[in-house]
């Protein structure tokens, strides 16, 4: 493995939050994100998570620290694009900038540093903080890499033939909308969409009935590649910035009617829910494990295919689905665990992803969102959505205060969170990624000319708080 320095498991921080054992950031950890504090007028800027704090990049940088003297030149200019209202610069100047970053932020942050006085005073809780997104998007494709969850809804749509032959040959996805994607911590509005109800022969527009979530991973490109000219396999991670989560919103009864014959439309582009800290390759690199494909199956096309993704191409990542309704808020009752999978099941590699999308010539950009599709393990309860958990609805899940759910009612939240842990390594945490469902707003021709002033203020930058 390729192992440095800033992975030694027994590195401590002078910050004690991000010693405790189940803090999602310790100092091995690091991930990048963009901030400001909650309720002011202040500009966003780049940050670090490290325990319960961020380190804010603009007022290290601000206060003289990482100079090109102390950290060298590399470093230093990666720390002033790392300090961006947005983390594309970063990104595009590729994975010696990040890493070289990690170093100097890991051993200013260790127990002993000499300047611990000085960025003390650059640090800001995150209970205090608001996010916006890491990046600039771009674009956004939703692959489609869990067999277990194409099988599963393939048996509620097509009993006869669950799996579509080209699923084994070919990392399956579909272009999605960037616009709508929105930081953890914004609430998601029902979408309303045309739906044919069960006998019907007409469609009715209607607010969605069978509102879903996704447990997903996204991933953000870093540098990356001229238009006609593809990415190789054995070159593809380089192009990777690092993973997030992902929950990919969709509207079922919507889906079905619309999907055919040119696949999701409206029923998935109302909304997509990221968490703001990326966490990058390098602080997962304990936790690589060999990507295998089943005996039997047929073997990937050459250039989907090589002997270092065979040994280290997947990563394990505990994934997890949690769920508050209304009841359990008023009750005071915590979230329930809906499911629990992990992301070393899937059957395309994030490299084999970025070597298909790039193989005719496509080219991706720094801050591009590639999401993983719904990750489902293959025993019954890690189905990573609530199709597949309650059987297209028709066996509601048991909720432990007695209430059920086929799919989402207004004012549940739908809360992601991800981990990896082994002995040996220091646990790496993504956070969460959390949205809280609203009712429905019936378009009218008030509202329309409304939600036209609302987005208006919100391209000014949206905000949350987890």
């Amino acid at each position: 493995m390729n192992l440095n320095e800033t992975h030694d498991p027994d590195l401590a921080s002078w910050i004690e939050s991000a010693n405790e054992p189940r803090s999602d950031f310790p100092i091995q950890n690091l991930p990048f994100g963009v901030f400001r504090r909650a309720g002011g007028t202040e500009e966003f800027r780049g940050g670090i998570a490290i325990g319960d704090q961020i380190l804010d990049l603009a007022a290290v940088l601000a206060a003289g620290e990482f100079r090109e003297a102390a950290v060298g030149r590399t470093a230093a200019q990666a720390a002033r694009a790392a300090a961006e209202p947005a983390l594309n610069a970063l990104m595009a100047a590729g994975p010696a900038f990040g890493s070289a970053l990690r170093l100097a932020l890991s051993r200013a942050l260790r127990q002993g540093a000499a300047r611990r006085a000085v960025l003390e005073a650059c640090l800001v809780p995150q209970s205090h903080a608001e996010w916006t997104l890491p990046a600039r998007i771009g674009d956004y494709t939703d692959f489609y890499t869990s067999i277990h969850h194409a099988t599963a809804v393939g048996r509620l749509l097509r009993p006869d033939q669950p799996l579509l032959p080209n699923y084994k040959w070919v990392p399956i996805a579909y272009h999605g909308r960037s616009s709508s994607i929105v930081v953890s911590g914004q609430s998601i509005v029902r979408p309303v969409g045309q739906i044919l109800a069960s006998g019907a022969s007409v469609p009715s527009l209607a607010p969605t009935r069978r509102l879903d979530y996704e447990l997903e991973l996204g991933v953000f490109i870093g540098a990356g590649n001229a238009l006609g000219s593809g990415i190789a396999l054995a070159e593809a991670e380089s192009h990777v910035f690092g993973l997030c989560l992902l929950n990919d919103w969709s509207a079922r009864d919507v889906q079905t009617w619309e999907y055919q014959p040119l696949g999701p439309f409206l029923s998935k582009s109302f909304a997509t829910t990221i968490s703001p800290w990326i966490v990058t390759l390098e602080a997962l690199e304990p936790f690589r494990v060999p990507w295998e494909r089943p005996v039997g199956d047929p073997q990937p096309l050459a250039y989907l295919d090589s002997a270092e993704a065979r040994s280290r191409g997947a990563i394990d990542v505990q994934l997890e689905v949690l769920l508050e309704t209304e009841a359990m808020r008023r009750a005071g009752a915590p979230p329930c665990r809906l499911s629990h999978t992990l992301y070393k099941h899937a059957y395309w590699t994030v490299g084999q992803m970025i070597a298909h999308h790039t193989m005719n010539g496509c080219n991706l950009r720094p801050g591009d969102l590639l999401a993983t599709g719904t990750q489902s393990g293959p025993a019954p309860g890690e189905g990573g959505s609530l199709l597949e958990l309650s059987s297209g609805g028709r066996q509601p899940v048991q909720l432990p205060n007695g209430e059920t759910r086929g799919f989402l009612d207004d004012g549940d939240t739908v809360t992601l969170r991800a981990c990896c842990a082994r002995p040996g390594a220091a646990r790496i945490g993504f956070g969460c990624a959390a949205g809280r469902v609203l009712a429905a707003r019936l378009p009218t021709p008030k509202s329309a000319h409304a939600s036209t002033r609302e987005s208006a203020r919100a391209s000014t930058g949206e905000s949350a708080r987890p």
